[in-house]
């Protein structure tokens, strides 16, 4: 499924289970170690039946959350085996407010990885995946309210891995859509046609970049636009980056 800025939100009993325990182990309310409250106390809590509740927690166990002990019980685990690929778990650690050292790991994931899928997706993207960035950049320049603009810029973001042709590239979308998401979440862009306006069209260099089939402009337009994106979340960064070219 195609993340999207309302879709980290829980749409059922088994989802809103996964979702608090979710952000209350990354909030330390169980730190690693603990061990979660018995089923009779969980479904009681949750009004939920033991199945929904076993289900829930094996959505925890498979993003590396907590671990099922024998004659113990489920108990977290150690931060270190968390998979911060996934998108419940970084949007989690994300909406307690700014983690400037996480942010900054995640910021150079996205430039280790997204300009080099816009790299691929100059070589390999066909004329209407082209026509589909383009259309995206007019949406994100024409959005009437910041949700409509985030929503287009995400969808660009991941119409850009699809374009790459890599499969690989494909995958990593629910990192890049968290990503996104907290990134908005946290400070959007000027809430103005003109700021709107601006921020598309760093995008459409991203877009005419591709559909011109050429890999390195490709590549230096998404870079841009990242670190645009990373500096105005954490304007250190920028100071940071500069004292360390002086």
């Amino acid at each position: 499924m195609e993340p999207s800025i309302a879709s980290f939100s829980p749409r059922n009993s088994h989802g809103r289970v996964v979702d608090v325990l979710g952000r209350e182990i990354v909030e330390g309310k169980y730190p690693s170690g603990a061990v979660l409250p018995g089923d009779n106390e969980l479904a009681e809590r949750f009004q939920v039946s033991r199945t929904v509740l076993r289900e829930a927690m094996k959505t925890l166990a498979a993003k590396g959350m907590v671990q099922a002990r024998a004659r113990i019980g489920t108990k977290v685990t150690d931060r270190k085996f968390w998979n911060l690929f996934d998108g419940d778990v970084l949007s989690w650690h994300f909406s307690q407010g700014v983690d400037a050292a996480l942010f900054n790991h995640l910021s150079d994931v996205r430039l280790a990885l997204e300009p080099a899928a816009a790299s691929m997706a100059a070589m390999n993207a066909s004329a209407e995946d082209i026509r589909t960035l383009h259309r995206l950049t007019d949406a994100m320049r024409d959005a009437e309210d910041a949700r409509a603009f985030a929503e287009a810029d995400m969808k660009f973001h991941l119409a850009v891995l699809e374009a790459s042709r890599n499969p690989f590239m494909s995958s990593v979308g629910s990192l890049i859509g968290a990503a996104l998401v907290s990134i908005f979440r946290l400070s959007s862009p000027a809430g103005s046609r003109e700021g709107f306006a601006e921020t598309a069209g760093t995008h459409r260099a991203i877009a005419d970049a591709i559909g011109q089939h050429d890999p390195q402009a490709a590549a230096k337009a998404m870079e841009r636009v990242i670190i645009i994106g990373r500096d105005r979340v954490l304007p250190s960064a920028r100071q940071e980056a500069t004292d360390a070219s002086a």
